[in-house]
């Protein structure tokens, strides 16, 4: 076992247990170890457990994490007794239970939401007798409903404790036989039989039985489980919605003592041809109040109708159905849910492993990137491409939307462009290219917009393409900003098929900066529903630090003070350069 404990912070002492092959630090809430400090990033580094090694990497943090005092690039090795730093937080790394100090005692772990990985798993549906092609979900019902029925009796299932004063011993029956069968089973396809299969005990009259459930999408009823008194019965397992859909409507266990002489059902087929004669139905409803389905069963002996006594007993299994569906129902959703988050923890570890882990190193110039998706993962990105002949492509990209569908597409354009630029001989070629591979891939309404900036430290040179981006912002060494590119921005990738892109080109004079970035910068909203703007982004510019980091450091440090804690609504991605003064 491995922990972590706190050595400066909020708890001093406290020790955390490290759980699982992967557990990332930071202040957003879906962390498994959340730092509560506003210089933390939402998801600022992360601890990987393999074969028994810990290993620390930093998850592009605008501050960066420390180990032993040093700062961390890449994945690091984390050594027994070893100290990780974030921001204001320090953590003393053990391979066991940190020692006792003196007489004080030992820290208790404390427990990190971690995932088991559970995955849900299914069985095949049950196969309709009556129809072999057919399963039991297959079946629909779109027979045309009388207007009354013969009930004599009915109980509103609104009660959760409906009366229970004749036939005790077949009560006691039902309840145990029911609660023995769905305590052992949370899956709907194992519950549904079960109940059916107690009911035939119950009731030795009962000829047929159905289980009727109510798709949450669609609201069709759909036969989920059926069962038959003998197998000459199999073709005529069908039903009458009359009953049914009133017991659902009304949330009322229905008997309907002698269909078959009602006139009532007169040019009912269900009835008539089926020769039902005595029914009982009554509806599953959960605590919710909505009902998801119906038990229905019937009889063809006329001689042994079903009673009141009878209703009361079917309406109580109904009750206890209805909770083993809801519940049911919860495990099937959290497993889902827990799927969900496992594959987007995983989708957010590719997306991060596609961005840069480091900035260029080339002589005379600096280097900032940050990026922070609005949601785990997002359609931001940024890349740096090293040319044959020395140059460096710097590319910001924005596509439309968020979420999974926006980083899957940012993913294929993240590996268009390095193709393109490395292919192509200009930049303009380049996003020509990438255009035309966008536009006839079938993506629908979807685009792009991409900056394309191409750094020449030897000649000390920008040559700027612009897909309808925000044009880069240069920033003279008097302090003076001015938009680049602008007179040869073109449309956004995917919006036209025959677009030709054009180049400018701009000297890049020491002392100057470049800042590329994403109108998540831009739009950044505050309380009062206001956005940051361009404006204020210029005007800041104009007096902010001119080195690459501490420039970029700034900007993030003023966006998140004009939004005063509101919620970020759209990805963040900044790139900063410096030419260094000669």
């Amino acid at each position: 076992m491995a922990v972590l404990m706190v050595v400066q912070g909020s708890c001093p002492g406290q020790i955390v247990e490290l759980q699982g092959e992967r557990m990332v630090m930071g202040r957003h809430p879906s962390c498994q170890i959340v730092l509560d400090n506003a210089a933390v990033s939402r998801n600022h580094a992360q601890i990987l457990e393999s074969h028994g090694t810990y290993y620390l990497e930093d998850l592009r943090s605008r501050n960066g994490t420390l180990l032993n005092g040093k700062k961390i690039q890449g994945r690091t090795e984390i050594k027994d007794g070893s100290e990780i730093r974030v921001c204001e937080v320090a953590l003393r790394f053990y391979q066991g239970l940190p020692p006792t100090s003196g007489d004080g005692p030992t820290a208790t772990p404390a427990p990190a939401a971690t995932d088991p990985g559970l995955r849900r798993t299914t069985t095949a549906p049950e196969t309709d007798t009556a129809n072999p092609g057919a399963t039991a979900a297959d079946k629909t019902f779109n027979e045309p409903s009388s207007d009354s029925s013969s009930i004599i009796t009915s109980l509103d299932l609104k009660n959760r404790n409906p009366r229970i004063a004749v036939r005790p011993e077949a009560k006691l029956r039902a309840v145990m036989e029911i609660s023995q069968n769905l305590a052992r089973t949370l899956k709907t396809e194992d519950v549904l039989p079960k109940i059916l299969e107690s009911l035939f005990k119950i009731f030795p009259q009962a000829d047929r039985g159905f289980v009727v459930l109510k798709d949450a999408l669609s609201g069709v009823l759909q036969v989920k489980s059926q069962r038959t008194r003998r197998e000459d019965q199999t073709e005529t397992a069908r039903l009458s919605m009359t009953i049914l859909r009133e017991a659902m409507t009304s949330a009322r266990a229905i008997l309907s003592a002698d269909a078959a002489t009602d006139h009532r059902f007169s040019l009912s087929e269900s009835v008539t041809s089926l020769r039902i004669r005595s029914v009982m139905c009554a509806p599953l409803v959960p605590h919710t109040g909505e009902s998801l389905g119906a038990i229905q069963i019937d009889t063809l002996d006329h001689s042994l109708p079903f009673t009141e006594d009878d209703l009361e007993v079917l309406a109580s299994v109904a009750a206890q159905a209805a909770l083993a569906l809801e519940n049911s129902q919860l495990l099937t959703a959290t497993l889902k849910q827990r799927d969900y988050e496992r594959d987007l923890e995983f989708a957010t570890q590719v997306q991060l492993g596609f961005l840069p882990s480091e900035c260029p190193t080339v002589a005379g110039y600096e280097f900032f990137d940050f990026y922070e998706a609005a949601q785990r993962v997002g359609g931001d990105f940024f890349d740096y491409i090293h040319l044959p002949d020395g140059r460096v492509a710097v590319t910001v990209g924005d596509v439309a939307g968020k979420g999974l569908p926006a980083a899957l597409l940012m993913a294929r354009i993240y590996a268009d462009a390095r193709y393109e630029l490395l292919a192509k001989p200009s930049p303009a070629e380049a996003m020509t290219s990438l255009n035309t591979g966008v536009s006839s891939s079938g993506l629908g309404h979807r685009f792009i917009t991409l900056a394309m900036v191409v750094l020449d430290p030897k000649a000390n040179t920008l040559t700027v393409v612009n897909a309808g981006h925000l044009p880069p912002l240069l920033r003279s060494k008097g302090g003076k900003i001015q938009p680049i590119g602008t007179e040869v921005s073109g449309l956004p990738l995917g919006i036209q098929t025959e677009t030709m892109y054009r180049q400018a080109q701009v000297p890049f004079e020491p002392g100057c900066s470049l800042v590329m970035l994403t109108d998540g910068v831009t739009e950044a909203m505050n309380p009062a529903n206001e956005i940051y703007g361009t404006q204020r982004l210029i005007g800041f510019l104009k007096k902010a630090p001119g080195a690459a980091a501490p420039l970029g450091e700034a900007i993030v440090a003023d966006v998140e003070t004009f939004c005063a804690g509101q919620s970020q609504r759209d990805d963040i991605c900044l790139i900063c350069l410096h030419r260094l003064p000669s």
